[in-house]
């Protein structure tokens, strides 16, 4: 855990671990996309102005969700709403936002739709390994009890710490938490392990879309079998978290969505012909 990388010399400016590792998940994300959507044909300069609306949607749907979630629990006031450096987003939540600023842009401004979808999932990807390891160094996110090597433990006054002692599980006076597992790492190695997936499997597609559909039925499964191994989470519905939940219905809609895909044509929009910008017309020289 280090929540505070280290502060500015002369000034009260600190930089957050948390909030570094977001700003690298965002410019990691939109340079894969763009690279990606380079060899796809797309237009990189719509890459480089959606990221900015997934980024913004992204992050607003995010810290939405963990303040109607945790309301009257960890936030307590509005001005606590803003203090987003601090850690407090809720990936589900940045798809939620993410997925409405995508489909708006779309709407303003029309692109090809799936084969767009597939550059972004590589890209969440990515956002998904950088993002948890600001988790880990936020402390936030934690998992339960862990009697293995890989266990870690977390200093006075975190979340770990702190329901450990709730609890009765650990003293007041005790400077550090319990062995507890690293979930932060396991959903980072995730992340990577899906952007490795995503990419092997881009040759093999038959149809645009397919690279997105592979991401909502592995990301679900693995979500949902990381956070048996989470403690920062209560039971909300069936004994299954928020996100567990959220898991089964992403799951049920990466279903639906591949009945849609195997219906369509087998064709790419990379092997397609596309219009070239036609050449200047000359003009007569004088004489």
């Amino acid at each position: 855990m280090w929540q505070v990388l280290f502060q500015i010399p002369g000034t009260p400016i600190k930089i957050y671990g948390y909030g570094l590792m977001l700003f690298l998940a965002f410019l990691g994300s939109m340079r894969i996309a763009a690279w990606r959507a380079k060899r796809e044909n797309l237009d990189v300069d719509v890459v480089y102005d959606l990221a900015l609306w997934l980024f913004i949607g992204g992050l607003a749907g995010a810290r939405a969700f963990y303040v109607w979630q945790y309301w009257g629990t960890r936030i307590r006031s509005p001005l606590e709403i803003f203090m987003i450096w601090q850690g407090g987003i809720v990936f589900y939540g940045s798809i939620m936002g993410g997925a409405a600023a995508f489909f708006l842009y779309w709407f303003l401004r029309r692109f090809p739709l799936r084969p767009m979808l597939d550059v972004v999932a590589p890209a969440l990807a990515i956002g998904i390994a950088l993002g948890r390891m600001g988790c880990f160094l936020n402390g936030c996110c934690y998992g339960d009890a862990c009697d293995l090597p890989i266990g870690v433990t977390f200093p006075a006054g975190t979340g770990p710490w702190e329901s450990q002692v709730a609890r009765g599980l650990l003293s007041p006076t005790a400077l550090r938490s319990l062995p507890v597992h690293p979930t932060q790492i396991y959903a980072a190695v995730d992340g990577l392990f899906l952007l490795l997936i995503l990419n092997a499997y881009f040759p093999l597609r038959r149809r645009d879309g397919e690279v997105m559909g592979v991401l909502m039925i592995l990301y679900p499964i693995s979500r949902f079998l990381v956070e048996h191994l989470r403690n920062d989470e209560g039971v909300f519905f069936m004994g299954m978290t928020i996100s567990q939940l959220v898991s089964v219905g992403l799951l049920a809609g990466a279903v639906l969505y591949w009945a849609y895909l195997l219906r369509q044509p087998k064709r790419l929009y990379a092997n397609e012909p596309h219009d070239e910008m036609p050449a200047p017309i000359a003009t007569p020289q004088a004489v």
